[in-house]
């Protein structure tokens, strides 16, 4: 798994778009985790804001709604080993910058950040990208990222 996390037209569509041609692209709307036997050999999963804000919406329990994240992206680990594929999640950075106001807002911030540490600690590697400059923040040498 690959996450590649940025603040807004930070350039992360374009880097993933160029370094993965023949992917696979989805929302995390769709729920490609659902799916019994993925499509493409790469999937690039984007829209995780709207999927946050869906899911604030429905649930008001933060510590429930952080185990539902991480339900989410343990089935996309486990789904990369048994059926070969490489996922590529594309985040939205949102702790930088003003604290909301509403409180609804700081939610949604926090649980973007919540979201982004679990994918981090999943992720074979990690890029942040600003300014359309990219950096690698992790890069693990196991033999999971050696496919």
């Amino acid at each position: 798994m690959q996450l590649f996390i940025g603040g807004a037209h930070a350039g992360k569509r374009d880097l993933v778009a160029s370094r993965f041609p023949e992917a696979v692209w989805s929302t995390a709307e769709e729920e490609p985790w659902r799916e019994e036997r993925p499509a493409g050999r790469t999937r690039v999963i984007t829209g995780w804001r709207h999927w946050l804000e869906t899911a604030l919406a429905a649930e008001s329990d933060d510590d429930r709604l952080r185990a539902r994240f991480g339900e989410r992206l343990e089935a996309l680990y486990q789904a990369e080993a048994a059926h070969d594929i490489e996922w590529v999640l594309i985040l939205p950075e949102m702790g930088r910058g003003i604290v909301p106001l509403e409180p609804r807002d700081r939610r949604l911030r926090d649980l973007a950040g919540w979201l982004a540490q679990d994918a981090a600690a999943r992720a074979d590697e990690v890029w942040y990208l600003r300014h359309g400059l990219a950096s690698c923040l992790k890069r693990r040498s196991a033999a999971r990222s050696a496919r």
